[in-house]
C-alpha cells in the first residue's frame, strides 16, 4: 500500500482527501516543489525549501512546518513507501477560507507530501526533447513568475498545445518576444563555448537545477552568462538543453520542426550533475 502525508498524518494515498473549499483547489492559492530523491534522500533540499519559503513570503502564506520537520516527514514517507529513487512533491495550500478571493480567515494551511516514480537518467543515452514554440506568453518582469504557485493554467495550455503538435515540451516566450523557459523546465543554450540562460527578469522561474548547473559550470571553468535570445536564433547555437529536477538535463533536438545541434558540453554538465547527486549530503 502506498501512502501520502496529509497535514502530518500518514494516510493511504487512495484515501487522501481535501475539502472542495480548499483554496488551492478553488483558486490555485498554494505552492509546490518537486524534488528528485536519490538513494532515499531528497536532492538539493535546502534550495527547494528556500524557494518554497520565498514563495510563501510573497503570497503571505504561512508554512505549517519547519524545514527540519518537513525533512523528517519526507524521509518517513519515503521509507513507508519503500522508495529510494523517486520524486517527492511538497504542496501547501492556504487552506479553507470564506467564499471569494479574500484570504481573510484562511489561517490553517493544508500540507501534503506525496511520492512518485522517477525515470532513471543516463547521460550516455539521454532523454531528448522536441520543442514547440507556444502561442501563450509569459508576462515579462512579473514578480509572480518567480513563485512556483499551484496556479499553472498557462503552462497546462502550453503543454497541451505542444503535445497536439507531437512535441515533448513547449518553449515559452514573454510579452517582449524573448525566450523564457519551458512549461516545467529552464532553458540553456551554448554559443561559441559560452553557456547561456535567460535572466530571471524575462519571467523565468529561479530553477533549482538551473542554479546547480550554473554552479557546476563555474567549477568546470565553463564561461556562463545570462542573456536574452529570440527563438529563431536557437538553431544557430551550438546546443540547447533544458533543466528540471525530475529529468536533470534534457537535450533539445528540434524546435518547431527544425533540427537543433547537440553539444558535448551538455553531456559534460550532465555527468557533473550526476556526480554531484552521488556525493551530496543535503541535510
Amino acid at each position: 500500500m502506498k501512502f501520502a502525508l496529509l497535514n502530518g498524518q500518514r494516510v493511504p494515498e487512495a484515501e487522501a482527501r481535501i475539502s472542495i473549499f480548499d483554496r488551492s483547489f478553488l483558486y490555485g492559492d498554494g505552492l509546490f516543489e518537486t524534488l528528485r530523491v536519490y538513494r532515499g534522500r531528497p536532492f538539493a533540499w535546502a534550495a527547494h525549501w528556500d524557494r518554497l519559503q520565498a514563495g510563501a513570503d510573497r503570497l503571505t502564506l504561512r508554512l505549517p512546518v519547519s524545514a527540519e520537520q518537513a525533512w523528517h516527514q519526507a524521509l518517513d514517507l519515503l521509507r513507508s513507501n519503500g522508495e529510494s529513487e523517486a520524486l517527492l512533491r511538497l504542496h501547501v495550500s492556504r487552506g479553507l477560507g470564506r467564499r471569494g478571493y479574500s484570504p481573510a480567515g484562511a489561517d490553517q494551511p493544508t500540507w501534503i507530501l506525496s511520492t512518485h516514480p522517477a525515470q532513471p537518467q543516463d547521460p550516455a543515452q539521454p532523454t531528448r526533447w522536441r520543442l514547440s514554440t507556444s502561442s501563450w506568453r509569459l508576462p515579462a518582469a512579473d514578480p509572480l513568475t518567480s513563485v512556483k504557485s499551484a496556479n499553472k493554467l498557462l503552462q497546462v495550455l502550453a503543454k497541451a498545445e505542444a503535445e497536439a503538435r507531437d512535441c515533448d515540451e513547449a518553449l515559452l516566450l514573454n510579452t517582449t518576444q524573448h525566450v523564457v523557459e519551458g512549461t516545467s523546465s529552464n532553458l540553456f543554450w551554448i554559443d561559441r563555448g559560452v553557456l547561456c540562460t535567460p535572466p530571471l527578469s524575462t519571467g523565468a522561474l529561479p530553477g533549482v537545477t538551473r542554479a546547480k548547473v550554473l554552479e557546476l559550470a563555474r567549477e568546470l571553468g565553463i564561461a556562463a552568462e545570462e542573456r536574452k535570445i529570440r527563438s529563431h536564433q536557437l538553431p544557430a547555437c551550438d546546443g540547447v538543453f533544458l533543466t528540471l529536477s525530475s529529468l536533470e538535463l534534457v537535450p533539445a533536438i528540434r524546435l518547431d520542426g527544425q533540427a537543433l545541434p547537440e553539444s558535448p558540453m551538455t553531456r559534460q554538465l550532465h555527468e557533473a550533475y550526476q556526480a554531484a547527486t552521488r556525493s551530496a549530503d543535503d541535510h
